[in-house]
C-alpha cells in the first residue's frame, strides 16, 4: 500500500515539528507504541501541546473531557 502523507498531514494534530515521522501512520503508531505511548493525534489539541503522550496522561484528560470518574 502506498503511502498518503501528503493526506495525513492534512488531518496531522501533532505540533512536534522537528517530527520524521509526521504525517506517516504507520510510523507514527510504531515508535509510540514501542515506547508505551499514545500518538499526539489521538488527543484533544490542548492535551497534545504538553507533548506527554503516555498512556497515564491519555485516560485522564479523556476522563476529564468526558466527566468520568476514574
Amino acid at each position: 500500500m502506498e503511502c498518503r502523507r501528503d493526506k495525513n498531514l492534512e488531518d496531522c494534530g501533532c505540533t512536534y515539528e522537528p517530527c520524521p515521522r509526521k504525517g506517516i501512520c504507520c510510523e507514527c503508531i510504531r515508535h509510540h507504541r514501542e515506547r508505551g505511548e499514545i500518538p499526539g493525534c489521538l488527543f484533544p489539541s490542548d492535551a497534545e501541546r504538553t507533548y506527554d503522550r503516555s498512556i497515564e496522561h491519555f485516560v485522564r484528560v479523556w476522563a476529564e473531557k468526558l466527566n468520568i470518574t476514574l
